[in-house]
C-alpha cells in the first residue's frame, strides 16, 4: 500500500515554509512573521544588483564613478574633495568583503536547511520526532519537530498544515488541563447503576429445536450477533449451539469462540436463561441443511427485524425441521419494540457472559499495567475485563485515580476497508481513488455496483454531512483543541491505518506518548497473536476500555460503539467518553484556513460537549451503545 503524503505545497507556504519554498515561522497566536523566501531573489533586497553594480565600478577607474549611489549603499554623504576618495574607497573594500561574507552565509544556510529537508525525505523520521520530544518539553523542541511533519512521503496531502501549526505551538504554551476534561457530568451519570444480571423468570427448556448461528465480519459484530443469537434462542424456546464465527477475506482470522471467549463459563452463566450445548445430537448431524430450506442468510431477513418476524417465519421452520442455521447475522434483531426481559438478556449476555479467555486477559493486564506506568492501582473496569490478572496490581487503598497512572485512548478508525466503505476521499489524489476503487471491487462489489448504477453524494457532499471517518490530522487537531496537553499518554487502538506509519506523523509529533499494543508487548509476548485480528481487537478493546478517558473518531465503528456502553455500564459515571459530532466538525473543518485558533477551540469544544450530555437510551437505539435504560441498568431515585 502507498504512503500518503499530510501536507501539500500551497497549504505549506500558508503556514510554515522551508527549503525550497524559504523559511518563516508562525507566531503562537496564528500570524505570519517577516520572512525570507526563495522565491524572493537576493535582488529584492538590494544585495544582487548593488554588489554586481559596485564591483564594476570599482574595478574601472572612471571618473564617473557613482558617489550618490555609494552613498546610498554606505549611509554616507558624497564627498566633495578628491582627497577624502582614497578613504572612501578603503572603507568601501572592507564593506564589499563584509557583503561578499553575509552572502556567502545566506547561501551556506539555505544549502544546510537543503540537506535537513533532503533527511527528512529520506529517514525514518517518525521515530526520530518521538524520542526528541520525549528528551526535552521546551517549546522550541515542539516548534523544530513541527517543521519535520511538514514534508511527507507522497501522494499523502492535507489541507490542515496551517491548523497543525497553530496546535504545535497552543500546546507548546504548556497551558493547564480545562476543567472536567478527564470527567463526565458525575451526579447524572452515577445515578445508573448496572442491574441486568437481575433475572426472574425460570430457564428455558430449548425445547422447540436447535438454532446454528455463523457470525460474520470482525470481533465487534460477532460479539453483537452471539448476543442476539441468545435472545432468539429464547424467545423462540430453542437450544442453541455454542456459535461459530465465519472466515472473512476482510478479517483474515480462522479464531472461533473458544479462541476469544471463554466458553465454559458462556455456557454456564446463561444456563438460566437458555440452554446451550457444543453441538447438534447425531441424528442432526447428517442433514443437508440447505436442502431442506433451514439456511437462513441475511438476505432472508430483513435488518432489524422484529420479534414478530421471527414467530411468524423462522420458528415454523424450526418446528418443522427441528434445527435452523443463521448464517452472517449482522444486526438481524430490532431493539424496538422488545420484551423488558428479552432486552435484559442482551444485556447479560455482553455485559457478563462473554468474557475472554486466560490467555487475552494475561496480554490485556500487561498492557493496561504498562500504560499506567507500572504504577499500582488497578481501573474500575479491570476485574470484568481481565479477570483475575487483575490481581498482579498491589491493591492501593486509595479510591481516586492516580493523575500519572490515566491515560487516553483513541481509537482511530481509518483503515482501509473503513475508508474504502465511506466513499471520501482523503488527499491521495488519483493514485488514492484507483487502489481504494479495486479494493472495493474486491471486498465491497455490492457497493462498485451501486457506485457505477446510481448517482451517488459526491466526497465533498459526504463529508460536510460528517459521513466520513476523522483523518488522524482532524483526530490530533480535535484533541489538541479540547485541551489535551502534549504529555499525555495516549494508547492508540486500530489495524493498519491507511496510509502507513506516515500517515501518523502530525499525532505522534505532537503526542509523542502515543503507543499501540505493539509497542507495549514485547515481541514474543505478542507473537501468539499475530495473523489473528480478531484476537488483537479483544486487546484494543481491552485498552480502550479501561482507559481514563476513551476518543472515538467515527460513531459507526462497532469497536467504539461497544467499549463506550462497557464504560457506561461499569463506569459509575467517572470513565468519559468523547464522541465527536462529525457533521459539526466538518463545518469547523471547513474554515480551516481562516478560522483562529481560540475560535477553533471554542467550536470543537462546544460540539463535542454536545454528545457528553446524560440520557436514557433513544428509543430503536443500541442497547449494547445505550445501555442506559431500565433494561439493563437501573435509575437510582
Amino acid at each position: 500500500m502507498s504512503s500518503t503524503n499530510d501536507f501539500s505545497d500551497s497549504d505549506l507556504r500558508t503556514s510554515i515554509s522551508l527549503p525550497e519554498t524559504g523559511i518563516s515561522d508562525t507566531s503562537e497566536s496564528g500570524s505570519r512573521q517577516p520572512s525570507i523566501s526563495a522565491s524572493s531573489s537576493f535582488r529584492d533586497f538590494g544585495f544582487g544588483s548593488a554588489s554586481t553594480r559596485l564591483h564594476n565600478l570599482y574595478r574601472s577607474n572612471s571618473s564617473q564613478f557613482d558617489y550618490s549611489f555609494l552613498a546610498f549603499l554606505t549611509g554616507g554623504n558624497s564627498p566633495s574633495k578628491k582627497g577624502k576618495q582614497g578613504v572612501k574607497r578603503k572603507g568601501l573594500r572592507k564593506r564589499y568583503k563584509g557583503l561578499i561574507v553575509l552572502i556567502g552565509l545566506v547561501g551556506l544556510f539555505f544549502v544546510m536547511n537543503w540537506w535537513m529537508l533532503y533527511r527528512l525525505n529520506h529517514t525514518g523520521f517518525g521515530t526520530e520526532i518521538r524520542a526528541s520530544m520525549k528528551s526535552s518539553n521546551s517549546s522550541m523542541i515542539l516548534k523544530e519537530d513541527l517543521k519535520k511533519i511538514v514534508k511527507l512521503r507522497k501522494p499523502q496531502k492535507t489541507a490542515y498544515g496551517r491548523l497543525l501549526a497553530m496546535a504545535a505551538h497552543a500546546l507548546a504554551e504548556n497551558k493547564p488541563e480545562p476543567k472536567g476534561l478527564w470527567e463526565e457530568p458525575f451526579d447524572l451519570a452515577s445515578s445508573w447503576k448496572p442491574c441486568a444480571d437481575q433475572r426472574d423468570w425460570e430457564p428455558n427448556e430449548g425445547k422447540n429445536g436447535y438454532i446454528m448461528v455463523t457470525a460474520n465480519g470482525g470481533l465487534n459484530q460477532q460479539r453483537v450477533a452471539v448476543c442476539n443469537a441468545v435472545a432468539v434462542a429464547r424467545l423462540l424456546n430453542s437450544t442453541l449451539i455454542v456459535p461459530k464465527f465465519m472466515y472473512s477475506s476482510v478479517w483474515t482470522d480462522l479464531s472461533q469462540f473458544s479462541d476469544i471467549y471463554q466458553e465454559e463459563h458462556f455456557v454456564n452463566y446463561l444456563k438460566p436463561d437458555i440452554r446451550i450445548v457444543k453441538e447438534l445430537p447425531e441424528d442432526l448431524q447428517s442433514l443437508d441443511l440447505e436442502a431442506i430450506g433451514s439456511v437462513i442468510t441475511d438476505e432472508d431477513i430483513m435488518k432489524e427485524a422484529k420479534p414478530s418476524f421471527y414467530r411468524k417465519y423462522i420458528n415454523p421452520i424450526l418446528l418443522k425441521n427441528r434445527v435452523v442455521h443463521f448464517i452472517g447475522f449482522g444486526n438481524r434483531l430490532a431493539f424496538d419494540p422488545i420484551p423488558f426481559h428479552l432486552q435484559r438478556l442482551r444485556c447479560r449476555c455482553d455485559f457478563y457472559a462473554l468474557q475472554f479467555v486466560p490467555k487475552i486477559q494475561e496480554a490485556g493486564a500487561l498492557i493496561l499495567q504498562r500504560m499506567r506506568q507500572g504504577l499500582p492501582q488497578p481501573g474500575r473496569l479491570d476485574q470484568y475485563l481481565v479477570g483475575p490478572f487483575a490481581k498482579m496490581y498491589r491493591k492501593n487503598k486509595r479510591d481516586r485515580d492516580v493523575k500519572g497512572a490515566r491515560y487516553l485512548a483513541l481509537h482511530l478508525r481509518f483503515e482501509i476497508d473503513m475508508v474504502a466503505h465511506s466513499l471520501c476521499e482523503f488527499g491521495g489524489g488519483e493514485e488514492e481513488r484507483r487502489e481504494l476503487e479495486a479494493y472495493r471491487e474486491i471486498h465491497f462489489p455490492a457497493l462498485t455496483v451501486l457506485k457505477k448504477t446510481k448517482k451517488l453524494p459526491s466526497p465533498a457532499a459526504l463529508r460536510a454531512e460528517g459521513l466520513c471517518p476523522l483523518a488522524p490530522e482532524e483526530a490530533v487537531l480535535m484533541l489538541a483543541a479540547l485541551g489535551f496537553n502534549r504529555k499525555t499518554h495516549m494508547y492508540l487502538a486500530g489495524a493498519q491505518i491507511y496510509g502507513g506509519r506516515s500517515r501518523l506523523a502530525s499525532l505522534s509529533s505532537l503526542y509523542p506518548n502515543l503507543v499501540t499494543k505493539e509497542d507495549l508487548l514485547s515481541p514474543s509476548e505478542i507473537e501468539p497473536f499475530r495473523n489473528f485480528s480478531s484476537q488483537l481487537a479483544a486487546l484494543d478493546f481491552i485498552g480502550c476500555t479501561a482507559a481514563s478517558a476513551f476518543a472515538m473518531t467515527d460513531s459507526g465503528s462497532q469497536l467504539s460503539a461497544l467499549v463506550s456502553g462497557y464504560r457506561m455500564y461499569y463506569g459509575g459515571g467517572k470513565m468519559p467518553t468523547i464522541r465527536p459530532n462529525k457533521r459539526r466538525l466538518a463545518g469547523i473543518f471547513l474554515k480551516n484556513s481562516t478560522i483562529e485558533w481560540k475560535v477553533f477551540e471554542q467550536r470543537v469544544r462546544k460540539a463535542v460537549r454536545q454528545t457528553k450530555q446524560i440520557h436514557s437510551r433513544p428509543t430503536a437505539r443500541s442497547i449494547y451503545r445505550h445501555p442506559r435504560c431500565k433494561e439493563c441498568m437501573c435509575l437510582l431515585e
